[in-house]
């Protein structure tokens, strides 16, 4: 495969982890879109509520319809069947950062469609220590966002490479892209300038996506915010290659 110019390549993680199994349900569950906390500098990068707006207009002149009787999208065995919470173990982020949090920080999402099958889950990490010179009264969250979409009619390639510099969040923002060789058919991280990634892979029918993105916050009894920056939460770059495992580990897991 040949890379698009100015893009960068990340070598291939070793495979981390084990896999759980997720529930069975036929549901479709809204999302709630209050933060799950007052107060925060900016709101974790979710995708499913004004990106999916943007992400929608782009991909509407990109996905191409296959004609009555030809080949559909191969979905390689991938299946959706309930609950995509349990299925994102993060064992590599958990690693490298702090372990998953089992609550959702949102209602998980699963729409069945003869059409498509799209599953969402928004998990938070245990916020980790934040050593000196900040002192113990800052944190910093970490909020990991999932989503497959498994494609029954549309071939998923076109409108995939069409958002390959875009960001869901806004057209407008600044993002970096670099692709990931030898995951699924193409793969591809895109970096925002305020530090969110976000890993994009697409393999047959089936495109799915892992984001990471990180906040400072003070624990004030007052409400009040000392002078002066906190934490710097802008670089992910060095949970790139955890991302990379962890997406393994969620697509091995659904397949059957």
């Amino acid at each position: 495969m040949t890379w698009p110019r100015g893009a960068q390549v990340i070598s291939e993680p070793e495979l981390v982890g084990e896999f759980g199994g997720a529930g069975t349900r036929d549901v479709v569950g809204g999302l709630d879109p209050r933060p799950a906390r007052e107060n925060r500098p900016r709101r974790p990068w979710l995708w499913a509520l004004g990106g999916a707006v943007v992400a929608s207009a782009v991909w509407a002149g990109a996905v191409y319809l296959y004609p009555s009787g030809d080949r559909r999208p191969d979905l390689h065995g991938y299946r959706l069947a309930g609950d995509l919470c349990p299925s994102v173990r993060l064992k590599a982020v958990g690693a490298a950062i702090a372990p998953k949090d089992d609550t959702p920080r949102l209602g998980p999402e699963l729409l069945a469609d003869p059409v498509l099958d799209r599953a969402e889950c928004y998990l938070s990490l245990r916020s980790p220590a934040v050593k000196k010179p900040f002192g113990n009264r800052w944190s910093i969250d970490y909020s990991v966002g999932a989503r497959v979409v498994l494609h029954k009619k549309t071939d998923p390639a076109a409108e995939f490479e069409a958002t390959r510099g875009v960001a869901d969040s806004s057209i407008g923002t600044d993002v970096k892209v670099e692709s990931v060789p030898n995951l699924g058919d193409s793969a591809y991280v895109l970096t925002q300038d305020d530090g969110a990634m976000e890993l994009r892979v697409l393999e047959g029918g089936a495109v799915f996506s892992l984001s990471l993105s990180a906040y400072s916050q003070f624990n004030s009894d007052n409400g009040e915010v000392p002078s002066g920056e906190g934490p710097d939460t802008a670089d992910l770059s060095p949970y790139q290659s955890a991302m990379i495992s962890d997406m393994r580990d969620l697509m091995a897991n659904l397949k059957h």
